[in-house]
């Protein structure tokens, strides 16, 4: 019996070109300035009808460093006890707030970001738990206003195109799933992969990424088993989820900090079977084998690091007025995070965010 599974991200119908305009010119407000946010700043300034008009940063000296290189109009820095994000979402020329902090920071910077009035685009992971994150849904809902998961893998044409395979039949029935994704980390105890406090290690930082093709094949299990190694601050080294379901179905999905991994995804039908190559969060290349047949490989184009997919998401629904992107549902981000609360019972895992609620 066939598992009827919702993929809501398959009804997404993407331009051609994900650089061509679809509306007004949004103005973006960026918080933080680490590397995701330089990484996805960079391929914002690709898109013609978004600019960048504030920075925010807890220094005046890196926004204004981010400002020059990214063409900021204005920079905003912590002055006393106000923080500069505080500042940022006030201003009244932004349309949107990129939240790029690291995750233990995500709901109070996306919280104020609801409450002055501004649409919300959250780094993966969302929040630290799912207390946190059906708050800011709820909050998002009564203001509406656009609020997002920035997992930009769910927009990512190698990946729309692994779904669309899934989806047609072509590999039978998905009977089980294997991902991985995971490289050493270097041990610098400042490091926000490495920190309690920031929602620091492998689960937060990568398992949404095996997850996604475990969910994109099977949707939710029906049961999860999670194995894993803590370090000495509680923070999570490696982990190893099972996902099971009442079909039968199986996933596997390891997440390291402390080995390098294949970084494949492999999903397993009746009928065939198909393998990513380059790294599970962006594929290149689909390789299709149906049965005993030879190998078909599909190469895929990427527009610029791969992110101006999910910011043209973004500047689409906020132009069209949509508070929740169909591709991205606020369902699917709080079950992650519920999904996330169950591995870190069994593994033992508290960030202090736990404490306040």
């Amino acid at each position: 019996m066939t598992r009827h599974i919702q993929r809501p991200w398959l009804s997404l119908q993407p331009s051609d070109d994900p650089l061509e305009p679809t509306g007004r010119t949004v103005r973006w407000g960026v918080v933080a300035t680490g590397g995701i946010a330089r990484t996805v700043t960079r391929d914002l300034s690709l898109l013609p009808d978004a600019s960048l008009h504030a920075v925010s940063s807890r220094h005046h000296e890196t926004a204004l460093a981010f400002a020059r290189e990214f063409g900021a109009a204005h920079t905003y820095a912590d002055q006393g006890a106000t923080p500069g994000y505080a500042q940022l979402v006030q201003d009244p020329d932004i349309d949107v707030v990129y939240v790029a902090t690291p995750h233990g920071q995500h709901f109070e910077v996306a919280k104020a970001a609801l409450e002055a009035g501004k649409n919300v685009l959250v780094e993966k992971a969302f929040t630290v738990n799912a207390h946190e994150a059906q708050a800011l849904v709820d909050l998002a809902s009564a203001r509406g206003l656009f609020l997002m998961e920035a997992v930009w893998s769910r927009f990512v044409p190698g990946m729309l195109r692994a779904l669309d395979i899934i989806e047609s039949g072509d590999l039978g029935e998905i009977q089980w799933v294997s991902a991985d994704l995971g490289f050493p980390a270097p041990k610098d105890p400042q490091s926000r992969i490495w920190d309690v406090s920031a929602g620091g290690g492998a689960l937060l930082d990568l398992t949404v990424y095996p997850l996604l093709w475990a969910v994109g094949a099977l949707g939710f299990p029906d049961s999860l088993t999670a194995v894993g190694s803590l370090n000495e601050d509680g923070v999570d080294e490696q982990n190893a989820l099972t996902l099971s379901y009442s079909g039968g179905q199986l996933a596997t999905l390891i997440s390291s900090f402390v080995a390098h991994g294949p970084r494949t995804a492999t999903v397993a039908g009746t009928e065939g079977v198909l393998t990513s190559v380059g790294s599970i969060n962006n594929p290149t290349e689909l390789v299709v084998r149906r049965g005993w047949d030879p190998a078909r490989t599909e190469t895929i184009d990427v527009v610029g690091r791969g992110y101006v997919y999910e910011l043209r998401e973004v500047v689409r629904c906020i132009q069209q007025g949509v508070v929740e992107s169909p591709t991205m549902p606020w369902k699917h981000t709080v079950d992650t995070m519920r999904l996330f609360d169950g591995v870190r019972r069994q593994l033992g895992i508290r960030y202090p965010n736990d404490e306040i609620h």
